[in-house]
């Protein structure tokens, strides 16, 4: 093409050579070294005067160095009076520090965009930024490429019965990517969720917090009655005189909370009597203290309640509607990113319950007359304490939660233990696990090894825009016997070897869509068409 120049730096040559051959031309001469001490030299060799300059430069391995070597050739295009400067990055470094993780984090993708803007650049092409919002940082006009075409049209192509696969998010924050592809593909979805597990240690205690939960996620449909309910307007009258007589003796906020129980039903057929808990100290100290009901036995029948996870706003019509719906949500224990049995002993526990035991100030076993008991308005601190969460930064914002490494260092925590949930059926199919980014392996393997060992799924493919493979996470992806395939694009610059290596690795090229940009954005032709999102 007349006018361009295609300038490449030193973190993927290959894909800019691959560029360039689609574009029927060649890379612009350019000679990039190091001085002595580090420090990067950038000599342009040709004329850029009048120039529509394209700098390809992705992120690599050596990501400081790429980025300062990209902005020293801007500055060099700029003060050779080029007509304008297009930055060309496959995989936008930083991309993933798009907003504070805590109170004094830096956005450090906004910082690496005002650097680009002061050195020179006039245009950004860039291939699925892991925030699409981060088009906003630069004041310049973003060209935001989409690789979903092309990964919907190799999996058309490559997969063997991709009519029956199911499109699995392996975190909460990566739905919306899964549900688009899913969406391309006219396939079901599937996500999966891990989360610390807190109800093992909140089990060995009581709290306050538990029997609050109890009662604002309480269904009617989780009441199972042992014998019958009472008919007639004098059960009405008898439950409500042993309604009013029970409250006196309750403290004011339990007392707000049994008419949810035991008003059932107001109006039509009678109501129970009495309602069998989850035990809470304050809710057992105050039921103790009620005289009513403890001076003589009570013949009526009783109601058991069971603690349901929906509110009552989300019933559904049928039984068998909730059946269905509950057997496509399936939790397993997670151990160092394995999944474990469920008598597997948990290495917490011991250390939770002597930290509790000081807390509390229980004492060890010994000869003599028993210990107090604890106060049950302690225990409900210990709950409310324990139950507290603190990984969220600025005050609790969910928008500010871990990055991927934190959580992945989470999981592989021998210290911890989290509960993972698979909430969608994948039995017997194939599994498309998308997300943007694959850099450390934990939450891979473990999302993996969920859909096959407990969601019995027949195969699985991991697949992601940008392959970034941090330290060893491709060897360990490949070593995973619940992962069949590991599909990339080739934004990020990989070592030969270690392609050479891996028998599961596959990469899509992305240059022909690359070079497609390059052309348009030179001869002014739209980016968003749908040929440029899926070029032939």
């Amino acid at each position: 093409m007349r006018g361009v120049q295609v300038f490449s730096g030193r973190s993927h040559p290959a894909l800019v050579e691959s560029i360039c051959e689609r574009l029927g031309s060649s890379p612009a001469e350019c000679e990039l070294g190091n001085f002595a001490n580090g420090e990067i030299s950038v000599q342009i060799g040709v004329s850029v005067r009048n120039e529509d300059v394209f700098i390809v430069q992705s992120g690599s391995p050596r990501i400081n160095d790429s980025v300062m070597e990209m902005l020293i050739m801007i500055a060099a295009c700029k003060g050779g009076s080029a007509k304008s400067i297009t930055a060309v990055i496959p995989y936008f470094p930083y991309s993933r520090q798009s907003k504070k993780k805590s109170h004094r984090g830096a956005i450090t993708a906004k910082m690496l965009a005002n650097l680009m803007v002061v050195a020179g650049v006039d245009h950004v092409i860039t291939v699925d930024l892991h925030a699409s919002q981060m088009q906003g940082f630069f004041g310049k006009p973003v060209d935001n490429l989409f690789a979903e075409p092309i990964i919907a049209r190799w999996i058309k192509g490559n997969v063997p019965r991709w009519h029956d696969a199911v499109v699995v998010s392996k975190n909460v924050g990566g739905t919306k990517r899964v549900t688009s592809l899913a969406d391309a593909l006219k396939l079901s979805f599937a996500l999966v969720s891990t989360d610390k597990d807190r109800s093992r240690h909140s089990h060995h205690h009581n709290g306050l917090a538990d029997s609050t939960v109890f009662f604002d996620a309480i269904e009617p449909q989780s009441i199972r009655y042992r014998d019958h309910l009472l008919d007639g307007d004098d059960a009405d009258d008898a439950d409500s005189e042993s309604e009013k007589s029970h409250n006196r003796g309750l403290p004011h906020r339990a007392r707000a909370r049994v008419p949810l129980l035991n008003g059932v039903n107001r109006s039509g057929v009678g109501r129970p009597k009495a309602v069998t808990i989850a035990s809470s100290p304050l809710v057992q100290a105050a039921r103790v203290e009620s005289p009513s009901p403890a001076a003589s036995p009570d013949p009526s029948p009783r109601i058991e309640a069971v603690p349901s996870a929906r509110r009552p706003s989300e019933y559904e019509a049928s039984e068998e509607h909730n059946d269905q719906r509950a057997r496509d949500v399936v939790v397993g224990r997670l151990i160092q990113g394995h999944l474990v049995d469920e008598d597997h002993p948990s290495s917490a526990m011991s250390s939770m319950s002597a930290s509790l035991a000081n807390l509390t100030g229980e004492r060890p076993l010994q000869d003599g007359p028993d210990p107090p008991t604890n106060d049950p308005m302690t225990s409900s601190f210990v709950s409310n304490a324990s139950s507290f969460q603190p990984e969220h930064a600025l005050g609790g914002t969910f928008d500010a939660a871990a990055t991927s490494d934190e959580e992945e260092e989470g999981i592989k925590n021998p210290d911890q233990e989290h509960t993972i949930t698979l909430v969608g059926s994948v039995k017997d199919k194939t599994v498309l696990m998308m997300d943007d980014i694959i850099d450390r392996s934990g939450s891979w393997i473990a999302a993996a090894e969920t859909c096959v060992k407990i969601g019995h799924a027949r195969k699985v493919y991991c697949i992601a825009v940008h392959g970034l493979f941090g330290e060893n996470s491709l060897e360990e992806l490949e070593a995973c016997d619940y992962i069949d395939y590991i599909v990339v694009t080739n934004t990020f610059p990989l070592a030969p070897e270690r392609i050479r290596a891996s028998k599961k690795l596959i990469m899509i090229d992305l240059s022909n869509l690359l070079a497609e940009a390059i052309r348009r954005n030179h001869h002014g032709g739209k980016c968003k068409t749908p040929s440029l999102r899926n070029p032939g």
